[in-house]
């Protein structure tokens, strides 16, 4: 069959922009699009084309014109959910390409996707469902598969549960990475050195935070890849000066990444990684660190989010401040760069602000980033806030965007990150 995956283009509303003027809160992501790339390398026997429409916003009709793909693949975000049912319309209007959706909003949100221009929805990592969705279309139509649901707009939509483990990581596919290989010079991120590779070494966190939809990708569960697979995958962007792990936690199973770690320095890799860490794994695993420091842990990237003890715990982050503090010292003692992220309430005031500016001012963070709390549909965080949601466009859902009412005035709330947001991000160039 002839397959085409579609990666949606740079999406998402500014209210700041729009109704203030204020242009300065903008921050595109540039990364490749590995939830596709992991989608392809288990399509084996396939003709397997990815459309990124990040690089080519205008691509998608000629890959439809020149491959005339039987299935249409498309993922997204929550603030990218409105693309993709606008792709998915495209897609329906110019072929006959039966029309799948995944990706994070697709499993927080699924019945968003309930639509006449998608034929199914994937929940969770869709690597080894897909593939089996792809058979079953090929052979037997209308087989139910655990985590994939047939769109019925009429009705609710209706999926079996699927039990996530090992098996749906698909150890022995690596990523078609060469499907995108003409697009390398696009996908860079300034803020740790330029051109990147993404590899994946985990699925899911070991932790529940309230705002965050992860989880549900695995359904709770925390998955690793094996070592080789990761070492593989690592190899395989040999020419790419600078590898960021994506995993939202490479960290959760401690064993597996020392293990990682020495293979790493095993195979005689040297080029500068980027890894996400809980704070407290840090400090109860300083050595762990000291190793990855040698393997090439060059850049941290660590979720502070607030900086009250109060604050941290009604974000279910089962940590504090002072763990942050030690956090930070024992990277910096190690040579290891800090991206933080912090998360800006709708609630802050003008104190608020100040606050967080002079603790990001006062402690050795070389990249801060604030982004504003926002409830994505799926979340704890949206279960509790959704009677005060002003705005439900999903466009606006960038996290740079107040979706429930500031405190401030709206105009000084947005005037006010806007400057907290310029003042972290020259933290970089310096």
């Amino acid at each position: 069959m002839k397959i085409l995956l579609v990666n949606p283009p740079n999406s998402g509303k500014s209210i700041p922009e729009e109704q203030y003027g204020i242009t300065t809160i903008k921050m595109i992501f540039r990364g490749e699009p590995l939830a596709l790339e992991t989608l392809a390398g288990n399509l084996t026997g396939h003709e397997v084309r990815i459309c990124d429409l990040k690089v080519t916003p205008d691509g998608l009709a000629a890959d439809l014109s020149d491959m005339a793909p039987d299935i249409v693949g498309i993922t997204g975000m929550t603030c990218e959910a409105n693309a993709v049912l606008a792709i998915a319309e495209s897609v329906k209007s110019l072929s006959g390409a039966v029309v799948v959706v995944g990706g994070h909003h697709a499993t927080c949100d699924p019945e968003f996707f309930n639509r006449s221009c998608i034929d199914y929805v994937v929940l969770g990592v869709g690597k080894q469902s897909f593939r089996e969705l792809v058979d079953g279309l090929e052979s037997e139509p209308g087989n139910d598969i655990a985590g994939i649901a047939k769109t019925r707009p009429r009705s609710p939509l209706t999926c079996s549960p699927r039990k996530y483990g090992p098996a749906d990581l698909v150890d022995d596919a690596p990523p078609r990475y060469d499907l995108v290989a003409h697009h390398r010079d696009h996908y860079v991120m300034h803020g740790v050195g330029g051109k990147i590779g993404f590899v994946a070494s985990a699925f899911g966190c070991t932790h529940r935070c309230f705002f965050c939809s992860v989880p549900a990708m695995t359904g709770g569960r925390y998955l690793t890849h094996s070592v080789d697979a990761v070492v593989r995958d690592m190899t395989l962007l040999a020419d790419i000066p600078v590898i960021r792990l994506v995993d939202a936690n490479t960290f959760g199973d401690p064993a597996m990444a020392e293990n990682l770690a020495r293979r790493i320095l095993e195979a005689g890799m040297s080029k500068p990684l980027v890894a996400d860490v809980r704070s407290d794994t840090v400090v109860r695993q300083p050595e762990l660190f000291r190793l990855w420091k040698e393997a090439g842990l060059a850049t941290a990237v660590i979720g502070f989010e607030e900086i009250t003890d109060e604050r941290l715990q009604d974000y279910n982050k089962k940590s504090n401040v002072a763990v942050n503090v030690r956090a930070m010292e024992i990277l910096k003692d190690l040579g290891i760069r800090i991206i933080g992220d912090f998360i800006v309430s709708p609630d802050y005031d003008e104190a608020d602000f100040t606050r967080l500016y002079r603790f990001v001012e006062s402690h050795p963070i070389d990249l801060p980033i604030p982004s504003i709390l926002t409830p994505v549909p799926g979340t704890p965080l949206y279960r509790k806030v959704k009677d005060r949601i002003t705005i439900h466009d999903l466009d606006y859902y960038t996290f740079l965007n107040a979706v429930v009412p500031t405190r401030l005035p709206e105009k000084d709330f947005y005037e006010a990150y806007s400057d907290l947001l310029k003042r972290c991000l020259s933290r970089a160039s310096h």
